[in-house]
């Protein structure tokens, strides 16, 4: 289970299975000299986390876990990622940076001030950026020693209607959008997702790199690993919970069915398997 006084929790899964689920957004909890920074009043800053936590993303992962035929591995953020997001790249070339959106957020979903401006984002980087990516691309290592491959699951939600942060805001907003990479997205895995949630959603379900685009993939492999495949799952939250921030309805079964499906293809070992290389 995870521990909210540890900033990140691996739990294992099969020592055969190469799926790891990582679960970056799904967390509320920001420790108390992190909070300081933000500008936020306290009735404020529930708002934004309301809008901005990808909510009961760890339990769905947890469930599809559970009844998936081969149990995968799960990484799960503990914190929120308004105190560092572990997905942006840490430099110039993350294009969230134009809405104040960088690995250290300074701006909230509706683009208002959510850190002092002119502010260091090294210590928090340092604090939690850095160690997080170092264990998950570890746990990516594990995986790739013990199967010969790793395959990350990347669990999101978005909300129904766009937010002023979002840069492609106006794109569709289907019910299950499958985030890609044209090199860590082999088509075996985006035609296994495609099965898996197009049997519960329907083919007209399912989108393509909209309206968010793009997987998790370790820096250390990204580009360079093709024994490293990745997907990215966002999920509306319209089909499982009442937004913004409020509870899960059944709709969470209806996904967990789902990933447990889309897990248990990914992990017989013909599947969605390493690109060969260029």
């Amino acid at each position: 289970m995870s521990d909210p006084q540890q900033p990140f929790t691996l739990t294992p899964g099969a020592a055969d299975s190469p799926v790891l689920l990582h679960v970056p957004h799904g967390s509320r909890h920001i420790p108390r000299p992190v909070r300081a920074g933000i500008t936020l009043g306290d009735a404020a800053l529930e708002r934004e986390l309301d809008h901005i936590t990808d909510a009961h993303t760890p339990e769905l992962a947890a469930a599809a876990a559970a009844i998936a035929p081969t149990t995968p591995w799960r990484f799960v953020n503990n914190l929120s990622r308004l105190v560092v997001d572990p997905e942006r790249f840490p430099d110039e070339r993350e294009e969230m940076l134009a809405v104040g959106m960088g690995a250290v957020y300074t701006r909230t979903t509706h683009r208002a001030p959510l850190r002092p401006p002119g502010g260091d984002p090294a210590p928090l980087l340092d604090a939690y950026f850095h160690p997080y990516a170092e264990a998950i691309t570890a746990a990516v290592e594990a995986r790739i020693a013990a199967t010969g491959r790793a395959v990350i699951i990347d669990v999101h939600s978005y909300p129904t209607a766009p937010l002023p942060y979002e840069l492609h805001g106006t794109d569709p907003r289907p019910p299950v959008c499958l985030g890609t990479d044209p090199f860590h997205t082999p088509p075996g895995l985006l035609a296994a997702a495609e099965r898996a949630f197009g049997d519960r959603f329907g083919d007209d379900g399912i989108g393509h790199d909209t309206p968010f685009a793009g997987t998790y993939v370790p820096l250390q492999h990204y580009g360079t690993d093709h024994r490293v495949t990745a997907l990215m799952i966002e999920i509306r939250r319209d089909t499982y919970m009442s937004e913004p921030g409020g509870p899960a309805g059944p709709g969470l079964h209806t996904l967990a069915g789902a990933l447990a499906g889309l897990v248990g293809a990914l992990s017989r070992p013909s599947s969605a398997g390493p690109l060969p290389p260029a």
